[in-house]
């Protein structure tokens, strides 16, 4: 199945027109054409089968045939993730995340932090592109860039862990994972967090978790803890 995305429709919506740029793609490139099928989400669960009532390459017309409701996780599952240096690392870190399941990603800047700036349109399009690809109907949340000090004096809802390398006393995530609890992460950077920021987050509230044995960039760090907690959810 080909998925398609639209924010703004929900269930009371009867038609609907893709934009130009969208309908252009479905009618140039894929060469769809009037009474088609096609698959579209609002990327918070629905699903709709709809019909093209008019192939325009301006605008793409189709009609909703039915609506189905995806299942959404009794869990939500928030990484904030410090970028990396090198983009690309990154971006295929929003690409798996979203393909496991997360929910929710807040890139946090840090005290080793290499990288400083980043593009959210085009981590939003990397995600939106993914969640597409693997015909999923929740679109995961990016937040905008927050400094690791902001962040963890936010109050955030179940559990609250951080995983570091620090040789301190932590307990493995699987330990201190409970079913269908709201859990947020903090994964650092290469250097991983300063004994500084490990100490703010401990005040507020966070446990100290390991994720192995073996020390892990930031991006495998991050795709680890995400199907850690996903697995241990789908397997209770």
């Amino acid at each position: 199945m080909q998925l398609f995305f639209n924010p703004n429709i929900d269930e009371t919506t009867q038609s609907f027109s893709f934009d130009k740029e969208e309908s252009r793609h479905i009618i140039k490139v894929l060469r769809k054409k009037d009474s088609d099928i096609l698959h579209v989400t609002n990327g918070s669960g629905l699903l709709f089968e709809t019909q093209i009532t008019l192939a325009s390459d301006n605008k793409c017309i189709v009609e909703v045939l039915s609506i189905s409701n995806a299942e959404k996780p009794k869990f939500h599952l928030h990484l904030a993730v410090a970028p990396t240096k090198m983009n690309d690392r990154f971006e295929w870190f929003l690409e798996k995340a979203t393909e496991i399941g997360i929910q929710e990603i807040t890139p946090i800047f840090c005290d080793r932090s290499e990288r400083k700036v980043i593009n959210k349109d085009r981590f939003e399009k990397i995600i939106l592109s993914a969640m597409k690809q693997c015909n999923e109907s929740f679109l995961p949340k990016l937040n905008e860039a927050i400094s690791f000090k902001e962040f963890v004096k936010k109050q955030h809802q179940g559990l609250q862990l951080i995983a570091h390398c620090e040789e301190t006393d932590k307990k493995s995530l699987k330990e201190v994972l409970q079913p269908n609890e709201n859990v947020t992460i903090l994964i650092g950077p290469e250097g991983d967090f300063s004994e500084k920021e490990i100490a703010l987050a401990l005040e507020n509230n966070y446990k100290p978790v390991t994720l192995g044995n073996t020390r892990l960039r930031t991006e495998t760090a991050a795709i680890v803890a995400c199907h850690s907690v996903v697995f241990f959810n789908e397997n209770i």
